[in-house]
């Protein structure tokens, strides 16, 4: 569980946006998005090839 202290005179926004980029650095959201539903070993491999393929087919096109 994340815990982000709030200071004395913060705005709630700023506090807000500290915690939003804390979990995305952690990951958390990632983990709950895989956990939502089992995934085959073969399936995880094929997504991650397609991300792969598609990553570097945008950097090549960058080039």
């Amino acid at each position: 569980m994340l815990v982000i202290p709030v200071k004395e005179g913060e705005q709630i926004d700023r506090a807000l946006k500290r915690l939003k980029r804390k979990f995305l650095q952690t990951g958390t959201l990632k983990q709950l998005r895989a956990k939502k539903q089992y995934l085959k070993p073969t399936e995880r491999n094929r997504i991650k090839m397609q991300k792969a393929a598609y990553s570097s087919a945008r950097l090549r096109e960058m080039e």
